[in-house]
């Protein structure tokens, strides 16, 4: 049986590393920053941990909202498809930097594509 992609990534740790690593850079690109004004960032680190493991493969812990509804707000913000390229971006370099491999990242882009018109509030 082949290992998941949590497990290819690295595991929990990794997943936590990147996270951590990924917002780090969302927080200081002026593109994007603003979205995290007025966000518990603790809060919002800890809900994206929950997550990625999940998509990831890892253990099922996420119980936040769903794609659709919690970037509703953001949309009313401004929130397109720049901005999901901006998160791709940043979630693939962060992940490069931890040294994941190529078909890997690729994969998480794919993952985060595959939730673009959800995200977007699109049907």
């Amino acid at each position: 049986m082949s290992k998941s992609l949590f497990e290819r990534l690295g595991g929990q740790d990794a997943v936590n590393t990147a996270v951590d690593i990924f917002y780090r850079k969302m927080l200081e690109d002026e593109r994007v920053s603003y979205f995290f004004d007025d966000v518990d960032m603790n809060q919002q680190i800890l809900k994206q941990k929950g997550f990625l493991t999940m998509v990831f493969g890892g253990p099922h812990q996420y119980s936040g909202k769903g794609m659709r509804e919690g970037h509703t707000h953001l949309l009313k913000r401004g929130l397109n498809d720049t901005h999901v390229d901006i998160v791709i971006e940043h979630l693939g370099a962060t992940l490069k930097e931890l040294g994941a491999a190529t078909e890997d990242i690729e994969q998480v882009a794919a993952i985060a594509n595959s939730v673009r018109d959800d995200v977007l509030g699109r049907s």
